[in-house]
């Protein structure tokens, strides 16, 4: 059997929080509780195991370690109090893979219309792979995909199945 095109890994332990606010009015209270400048417009913020990214114009999603999220959420809710905002815990409602290697992009491009191209290295894509809604951004050596957690088993099966050399696309 041929060697995969890239490795998937679910990723466990993770925690995410999202975050909906005015962002021009709460952004300097939100980067200071997160421990991340606010993302520019479909980019993410990474820090070692913290990443901030941008989802929509009143929305961001913080990822980190699952041993961190109950004190971020306290931060969050802290620095919130008194605005119109919402901060929820969303790691039960996700589900998180890393697709790395040197081919890790033509198993994306397999599964989505996105552009990888035209992707800037700190880009943030909401799209869908395969049939399911997904986010995406670059890691060292891949991409991590984050999609909801229903449909986690089709995720990991679509994402596998675009590993296989052959099936779909070629890479590029």
């Amino acid at each position: 059997m041929a060697e995969p095109l890239a490795n998937v890994a679910r990723v466990d332990g993770l925690g995410m929080i999202a975050i909906r606010a005015d962002l021009a009015r709460s952004g300097d209270a939100i980067a200071e509780a997160a421990g991340l400048a606010i993302p520019l417009t479909t980019r993410i913020v990474t820090d070692g195991d913290r990443a901030l990214g941008w989802m929509s114009p009143d929305e961001l999603l913080l990822v980190l370690p699952g041993a961190d999220l109950a004190s971020a959420l306290t931060a969050l809710r802290d620095a919130l109090t008194g605005e119109h905002a919402l901060v929820v815990d969303l790691s039960d409602a996700r589900a998180v893979f890393d697709v790395t290697g040197p081919h890790a992009g033509d198993v994306i491009a397999k599964l989505s219309p996105a552009n990888l191209d035209a992707m800037p290295g700190d880009g943030l894509r909401r799209s869908r792979a395969a049939q399911v809604a997904v986010a995406f951004w670059r890691i060292d050596g891949g991409f991590r995909v984050i999609g909801f957690r229903s449909t986690a088993d089709y995720l990991g099966l679509v994402l596998r199945n675009a590993a296989i050399p052959g099936s779909g696309l070629a890479p590029r």
